[in-house]
């Protein structure tokens, strides 16, 4: 026996999802798996996508368990490196680097590597988070081409601010930014430059960011990256986040249900226990009538979420027993509407499971 708290994790999806991205964008293709392939399980998810062009993560540790799963997809470290000692370590894994800053250029610089490495130059368009400002782009390739530290080809990118708002006139301006660099650049005769920016929000809405290479994240696991949406046409939920009713009480009309009292009974009622709580990864904050599926019904919760378990209002399908089948999130019941509840988006939750949650592949 064990708990019955489980995430299935849906691989004929996740390949269709995939395809999906392809087929909408053309292009290269570099599925993004960081944070435990966004909570579904990093062995899971590059075993199913290991014919893709390369993969982005978000440090070196994240690379290195994808090579010990015996991969040998390229991998691009998004945010670089943090420090000089990784520059040897991505020479001796494969490891693509993005190159942010002007510490990170002369870490490479000075490296004593014996062979150049696949260069991703970030510049910063607007999001302000990472990459040189528009104007230095072209010195710093420069410097880097110079240094003999990069290979013929490298690639220009940069991340939208505001891709899940199509209509927002930031989208525009950080095209032309990007366009604007791009053609500073100085690229020698045999040498090229490719370019990326195109999210998960752009691949689905924005056909002017398509470009040589695309970075799916969020839609590769079937959910909308707009935030008013539930789902996306063409995209299937992955991740069935799952558990189980495990004892089942009646209360009576006034009395409290969870930690702090926050839900009282307005009549007689009956409460399912369900084992999942947040160190599972279920949002603490789930208010009262958050929904979950039981026997393809809503049912809706009832007292503060625990650590381990949750309480659940089923006074109106007395017919659900223990050990009934509860559905958190999946296919009929979007992360993202979970999330709304919640005040969070579905990335937070899909990338809070925790690591006592099996994950386990199914439609292989």
């Amino acid at each position: 026996m064990a708990r019955p708290t489980k995430a299935l994790i849906d691989i004929g999806a996740l390949k269709s999802n995939y395809a999906f991205s392809l087929e909408k964008a053309g292009g290269k293709c570099m599925p993004m798996v960081k944070a435990n392939g966004y909570g579904h399980g990093m062995d899971n998810i590059c075993y199913a996508l290991e014919n893709a062009d390369a993969f982005g993560v978000a440090s070196i540790e994240e690379a290195i368990e994808i090579r010990s799963l015996g991969i040998m997809v390229p991998i691009l470290l998004l945010e670089g490196t943090f420090s000089a000692d990784e520059i040897l370590v991505a020479e001796k894994y494969d490891f693509w680097l993005l190159i942010e800053n002007h510490r990170q250029k002369h870490d490479l610089i000075k490296a004593p590597i014996k062979k150049p490495l696949n260069l991703w130059l970030g510049v910063d368009t607007g999001l302000h988070r990472l990459g040189f400002h528009p104007s230095e782009i072209s010195s710093v390739y420069r410097d880097l081409m110079s240094s003999k530290k990069m290979k013929r080809t490298s690639v220009l990118a940069s991340h939208f601010a505001s891709a899940d708002q199509p209509n927002n006139a930031a989208i525009t301006q950080q095209l032309k930014k990007f366009d604007d660099a791009y053609a500073r650049v100085e690229v020698p005769p045999n040498h090229h430059m490719e370019r990326s920016i195109a999210n998960s929000a752009a691949i689905l809405s924005l056909p002017t960011s398509y470009l040589e290479w695309q970075r799916p994240g969020y839609m590769l696991y079937g959910n909308s990256p707009f935030p008013y949406e539930n789902l996306h046409e063409g995209l299937q939920p992955v991740m069935h986040f799952m558990s189980a009713v495990t004892s089942i009480r009646k209360i009576n009309s006034g009395e409290s249900v969870g930690y702090s009292a926050t839900w009282t009974a307005k009549r007689k009622s009956i409460i399912a226990t369900v084992a999942v709580g947040y160190g599972d990864g279920y949002p603490r904050h789930a208010p009262n009538n958050t929904p979950v599926l039981i026997g393809g019904k809503r049912q809706f919760l009832a007292g503060r979420v625990s650590m381990d378990m949750i309480t659940i209002d089923i006074t109106d399908e007395p017919g659900i027993e223990i050990g009934d089948m509860v559905t958190l999130w999946g296919p009929d019941l979007p992360v993202n509407e979970i999330a709304r509840f919640c005040n969070t988006n579905g990335y937070e939750l899909l990338s809070g499971i925790t690591s006592r949650v099996p994950r386990i592949p199914i439609n292989q």
